[in-house]
């Protein structure tokens, strides 16, 4: 994966809030934290994470003042993009720094759900932690894995993530592989914006639950960005990816069957496969989606809650 070296980056999408100075063109921190398996963004985060998800999501009631009762925004952290946006100026830049190509990675991701939903597409920030953070959902930590909060409408992330799903579970990586897990987080922003998430019922689990539809349809909305990732415009009207290669996307398909639920139970959970604890989908059920929406580019084919077989 490559961005366009001259491309101009904006870092206004995101909201570092790690709290390091000094730390340059670094990429993700290496972390041991503990595995929670079971839960809401990607296929790694706490059960706490996937109950909020599905009550403050699904239900469409008040969620400005639940986010005021679970602990606010910020809960005292400030965001500081100074270093972010000395460091982060051109594709080039991404080209050369992990965390600029995340940068660049939100910033395409954005525009192209800003062209297909139009007026109904409303901005979310990616907020970069380390450790622990305070959401409109209430705490989380490194342990939670990406997670997108719809009580504030923001994706969270501590980059060590991404040296995690290396190894602890033995993906790939790269940088598409990056931006895979980041689309599939805005996937959940535009199911909230859509009102999908009411369609699933609260700690519903199972291979065909509506936490897996909804779930599996992340990882197609994925897809299609990443089928029109290297024609999607920055503000100069050139587009901000240059280049996907079919590495990137075998790269992406593996990394989707190294979190599906399945693998987790029986590679890092007990070694047996429970499909009615089911949170994600299946290995084969994550690759599946994801390439439907890469093959197709289009966000209609990604209604897992049409269908009654979802692979």
């Amino acid at each position: 994966m490559r961005f366009r070296e001259g491309a101009r980056l904006d870092t206004s999408g995101v909201q570092d809030r790690r709290g390091r100075r000094g730390g340059g063109r670094s990429g993700g921190r290496a972390g041991g934290r503990g595995l929670a398996v079971g839960g809401g963004g990607l296929g790694v985060v706490g059960l706490l994470v996937v109950v909020l998800f599905q009550v403050l999501g699904g239900g469409g009631g008040d969620t400005a003042g639940l986010a005021s009762t679970l602990g606010g925004l910020s809960g005292g952290q400030t965001a500081d993009n100074s270093e972010l946006a000395a460091n982060c100026r051109t594709g080039a830049d991404a080209n050369a720094s992990v965390e600029c190509a995340l940068v660049a990675d939100i910033e395409s991701i954005q525009d192209h759900w800003g062209a297909t939903l139009g007026p109904d597409y409303r901005p979310a920030d990616t907020v970069f932690f380390a450790g622990s953070v305070q959401t409109g959902c209430g705490g989380a930590t490194s342990g939670s894995g990406p997670f997108y909060c719809p009580a504030d409408e923001q994706v969270y992330i501590d980059l060590s993530f991404f040296d995690d799903l290396q190894t602890r579970f033995g993906a790939a990586g790269g940088a598409f592989v990056n931006a895979y897990v980041l689309a599939h987080e805005y996937g959940h922003h535009v199911q909230h914006l859509l009102g999908t998430n009411r369609l699933v019922t609260p700690g519903e689990t199972g291979p065909a639950s509506g936490t897996v539809r909804l779930e599996l349809q992340a990882d197609c909305y994925a897809g299609t960005w990443a089928n029109r990732a290297e024609s999607v415009p920055d503000d100069s009207g050139a587009p901000l990816i240059a280049d996907i290669t079919d590495d990137d996307i075998d790269r992406a398909l593996d990394t989707a069957g190294r979190i599906g639920d399945d693998f987790i139970q029986t590679e890092l959970g007990g070694g047996t496969v429970d499909q009615d604890a089911f949170t994600h989908g299946s290995s084969e059920q994550r690759r599946q989606w994801f390439s439907t929406g890469y093959a197709t580019g289009d966000p209609a084919q990604c209604d897992t809650f049409g269908t009654d077989d979802v692979g």
